[in-house]
């Protein structure tokens, strides 16, 4: 999805991806789509391996020869996936004007829009349906919704201020979209990955 037209995030190796058998432009993200169908498999595999020990008693039973194979072939899935991936995310080349222009769309502080008028007593519902005609208006007629939002008069000027670049970036709840979150999560990635064998 990020590697589409429609958001131009990022691009694929070509290693990576194929050709779209119908449309000349567009690249088929084969490695992720494959990942995404081995999971069902290793959950597949998962499934058959806990049904197996569904009714056994607390001593090694006969039943028990049946974890071999799925097991296995867990391991080998979830290697050679891993290796394919790592390749496709290396490769990976990042359009940083476009994702700051994602960023920066005025549609992404809906949900803020909506909190600021709860903030001010109005009920959540009312809130949504406010903030969502004013989205549709400005769809629908090309208005900037900023100047919609400045001349509302639940909104106002201070709502507006809610619309200006960089706003994401004060989400920074555990898990959050701002920039001290997504900085907090990397690190403790980074020192997960650090600790693998």
């Amino acid at each position: 999805m990020w590697a589409s037209s429609e958001f131009n995030f990022v691009e694929l190796d070509d290693e990576f991806a194929t050709g779209s058998s119908m449309m000349p432009q567009k690249k088929n993200p084969d490695v992720a789509e494959l990942a995404r169908g081995k999971a069902g498999r290793l959950l597949g595999n998962l499934t058959g391996f806990l049904a197996t020990q569904k009714g056994l008693p607390l001593t090694y039973n006969k039943d028990l020869q049946e974890d071999k194979e799925p097991m296995f072939d867990s391991c080998d899935t979830v290697r050679l996936t891993a290796l394919a991936l790592t390749g496709m995310v290396e490769t990976l080349e990042f359009n940083a004007a476009s994702m700051k222009a994602g960023a920066d769309s005025p549609y992404l502080v809906a949900t803020d829009l909506a909190d600021f008028l709860v903030e001010k007593g109005v009920p959540f519902r009312t809130a949504h349906s406010t903030i969502a005609a004013l989205v549709r208006q400005s769809l629908d007629s090309g208005d900037d919704l900023a100047s919609l939002v400045q001349n509302h008069e639940e909104l106002g000027p201070e709502a507006a201020e809610l619309m200006q670049p960089g706003v994401g970036s004060r989400r920074n709840s555990h898990g959050g979209g701002g920039s001290e979150a997504v900085a907090t999560q990397l690190e403790a990635l980074r020192e997960h990955v650090g600790q693998l064998p």
